[in-house]
């Protein structure tokens, strides 16, 4: 098993904690990882945009000219799609672009991104983070302390303290344990945890 140091708010080291090999020691799967990433933001994108065809749009039943005589190149309606105000060419339509993968190729995703995190020593266990009151500059303070500018907040439970203290932070966000996905690992550079996330992660992946 991987020994990591446990530090304190002060950005002390205050003891070593063992991680389980079974979520945070397995063989790194890159291909499973990319796979997760992509299909996270398909999953977020909405797909409601709309554009309408020349069939669709308003008007343009009348040929505006005559077809020989005139001088101008012939045309047969005044919403054809290289006229101002005619339809467009493909024109994009409401589809849903969410994929699908397995729950036991998910499970892998994630414990490939929690090793190659802490492979990378990029894992930082916290004994515990409590703040007492909704404070940014007391957050700020903390990540100071652990020398880190860029990371995700991983807590056992929601904590409206520390995530909201954390809100208004560049490059540093909040999640629950439980919602801990691939994409969130791999955006940070670095993985802040609480001994009691960490012991709530293995429950569930180990």
């Amino acid at each position: 098993m991987a020994n990591v140091s446990v530090y304190n708010m002060e950005g002390n080291e205050v003891g070593t904690m063992e991680l389980n090999d079974a979520v945070f020691g397995v063989k790194v799967n890159e291909h499973l990882v990319h796979q997760a990433v992509v299909r996270h933001l398909a999953n977020k994108r909405q797909g409601t945009q709309k554009a309408k065809t020349r069939a669709e749009v308003r008007g343009g039943g009348r040929k505006p000219w005559r077809q020989k005589g005139t001088g101008h190149a012939r045309q047969g309606s005044i919403r054809a799609p290289q006229w101002t105000g005619g339809g467009v060419v493909f024109a994009p339509v409401p589809r849903d672009y969410s994929k699908k993968m397995n729950k036991k190729e998910k499970r892998a995703a994630l414990k490939s991104a929690l090793t190659s995190r802490v492979e990378a020593d990029k894992l930082i266990v916290l004994e515990s983070l409590k703040l007492d009151q909704i404070k940014t500059k007391e957050m700020v303070r903390v990540l100071d302390n652990l020398k880190v500018k860029k990371a995700l907040v991983v807590m056992p439970e929601v904590d409206q303290n520390v995530m909201l203290s954390t809100r208004n932070i560049p490059n540093v966000d909040t999640i629950d344990a439980r919602m801990l996905n691939v994409y969130d690992v791999m955006r940070y550079s670095t993985v802040i945890m609480t001994k009691d996330a960490v012991a709530s992660i293995e429950e569930v992946y180990a």
